[in-house]
């Protein structure tokens, strides 16, 4: 009897992280089954055979993607022919919406069970692939609630799983420990600086954030987790862009435990946002892009919201300082009301707390995905 045979594609930092949890959920049903694709190291760790290492295509931004559109066309093809000569049982595409989508044609055609995990965001842009959706995907495995009605209402077969984040357990660090780890005050309040797991987000979002720090007349103390992704010579680089003298800025290696012990937070539009409101951290949502990646964006992005929690709740509930509002002035204004306005304070942990409620699904996610991935396979050929 064959081995059976699973496709993933995760080409982002956070789809890795998920895969990564998926591969030993799916073994314990099916305990031989194999795994090739496009993933991380920590899925290679795993016994994952990557065809295409995910560093070599997360590229940001749409200025990067076309200047790298011949090197990731090349690395597609890798894939679309190990899909065609292994023929796997199913297929799990984690995000990444501009290879994934592409993909899901291929293996729709091979007559390949196609699982989507963590929805593209057509809800907020380029809705016209949604019919590639309906036509290539099986199963959509949503992580956000208001996700399964859009699709559904588009008729694609899709399901809310709850959230992967939910399930990751309160860091059990104490604020002496942390403190004592990272030569802290644990006296003064901490302020956490989160402006990217990515490089080129760091230095565009970092350098406002440092300013902030220096205009905030305070006894603080900031926290500057830095992303395990980034690369040694990325972390020294990071490193030199923090002054000299100021405001004291500590580099971390643990971005939960850094949202759970400080008193506020500014966070990058992204996953982070969703961590910092699963924890009840209050925080400002700041991000900048390059001109052309806004300009576009501005014509073609319709949400009301930036944030995802804002998304979630249908109103602002912590707030959004994007491109040419993402000013130090403006942060340092919003902190000072998260730090210091204790109802103001008290509102915002409140509404992230229903937040949270909201993103549990009935099971684990991670659960969910496996068995409806294991169920599509059928038995072992």
């Amino acid at each position: 009897m064959d081995r059976r045979k699973i496709f993933i594609s995760a080409g982002e930092a956070s789809g890795e992280h998920y895969a990564a949890q998926l591969i030993p959920a799916i073994r314990n049903l099916a305990p031989d089954t194999e795994f090739f694709g496009l993933g991380g190291q920590r899925m290679e760790t795993l016994g994952f055979r990557r065809i295409v290492r995910a560093e070599d295509v997360a590229i940001m931004g749409i200025t990067e993607i076309i200047r790298h559109i011949p090197r990731i066309y090349g690395e597609y093809r890798k894939l679309k022919a190990s899909i065609a000569r292994e023929q796997p049982d199913a297929a799990i595409l984690i995000d990444f919406p501009d290879v994934n989508l592409s993909l899901a044609r291929t293996l729709h055609k091979l007559g390949i069970p196609v699982i989507y995990f963590v929805s593209p965001q057509l809800w907020a842009w380029k809705k016209y692939r949604i019919h590639r959706v309906r036509r290539y995907v099986d199963r959509m495995l949503v992580i956000f609630p208001f996700e399964e009605s859009f699709y559904r209402e588009h008729g694609v077969n899709a399901t809310f799983v709850g959230h992967p984040l939910v399930e990751v357990p309160t860091p059990s660090i104490s604020r002496k420990d942390f403190a004592d780890q990272y030569c802290l005050d644990p006296s003064k309040s901490w302020v956490g600086l989160l402006p990217g797991s990515r490089f080129k987000e760091i230095r565009l979002n970092l350098p406002e954030m440092i300013e902030a720090a220096s205009q905030l007349q305070k006894p603080v103390e900031f926290l500057l987790p830095l992303a395990p992704t980034l690369t040694p010579e990325q972390v020294v680089r990071v490193r030199a862009m923090l002054p000299a003298n100021g405001p004291r800025i500590t580099p971390v290696n643990d971005a939960r435990a850094a949202l759970h012990h400080a008193r506020a937070s500014v966070v990058a539009s992204g996953t982070a946002t969703v961590e910092a409101a699963l924890i009840g951290n209050p925080f400002v949502v700041v991000y900048r892009v390059s001109g052309l990646t806004y300009s576009v964006a501005k014509r073609v992005v319709k949400v009301p919201h930036v944030a995802m929690v804002n998304l979630i709740a249908g109103r602002e509930v912590v707030p959004e300082l994007i491109q040419s509002d993402f000013t130090a002035r403006n942060v340092v204004s919003h902190l000072q009301n998260l730090l210091h306005n204790e109802p103001a304070r008290s509102q915002v942990q409140a509404d992230l707390a229903q937040i949270s409620a909201s993103l549990q699904g009935i099971h684990s996610p991670i659960e969910q995905v496996a068995g409806i991935t294991v169920e599509l396979m059928g038995p072992a050929r």
